[in-house]
C-alpha cells in the first residue's frame, strides 16, 4: 500500500453534484493498493495513519497524532499512486491492484482506522471524485507499507 497523507484544516469530497464526505481538521489520505497487498497491509496502514505524529504540540513540534488532536480522516482511493511513467508520457497502471482486489482492502483500511477510534470518512471507490481541501502547513507525507 502506498499513501499520500496530507494534514488538512478541512476537506470535502463530491461525486458529480453530490457531496459525499466532509471532515474538519485531520488527514486527507490518498491510498493506492498493489496486487501484493493483504489484510495485514490494511491493518499496518491503519495503525500508522492513526499514530502518525504530524500535528503540532504547544511547542510547535510535530508531536501529536490525528487521534491526539481529535481529528478525522478522509480516506480516498487512488490507483494512480501506482502509475509508472518511466517509459513514454502515458502512465502505466499495471502495478495497481485490480478493483476486485483493491476495493475490499480499501474498505478494510477504513474499517481498521475506525476500530482504532479514528473518525473516518470515505470517497466512492472507482468514482471520478472532486476533492477540496485546506492544506495545513503544508504537511505532506508519503508512506508505503
Amino acid at each position: 500500500m502506498r499513501a499520500v497523507v496530507q494534514r488538512v484544516t478541512h476537506a470535502r469530497l463530491s461525486v458529480g453534484e453530490e457531496l459525499v464526505s466532509v471532515i474538519g481538521q485531520g488527514l486527507a489520505v490518498y491510498l493506492g493498493i498493489s496486487p501484493q497487498d493483504t489484510a495485514g497491509s490494511a491493518a499496518a496502514m491503519a495503525k500508522k495513519l492513526a499514530a502518525l505524529r504530524i500535528f503540532s504540540d504547544e511547542a510547535g513540534k510535530m508531536n501529536r497524532s490525528v487521534q491526539d488532536v481529535g481529528g478525522e480522516v478522509l480516506l480516498i482511493s487512488q490507483f494512480t499512486l501506482y502509475g509508472d511513467c518511466t517509459h513514454g508520457n502515458r502512465p502505466s497502471f499495471t502495478a495497481a491492484a485490480r478493483p476486485e482486489t483493491a476495493a475490499p482492502l480499501y474498505e478494510e483500511t477504513a474499517k481498521r482506522l475506525a476500530a482504532l477510534g479514528v473518525p473516518v470518512k470515505t470517497g466512492v471507490f472507482g468514482a471520478d471524485m472532486h476533492i477540496e481541501q485546506g492544506n495545513d502547513g503544508p504537511v505532506t507525507i508519503v508512506y508505503e507499507c
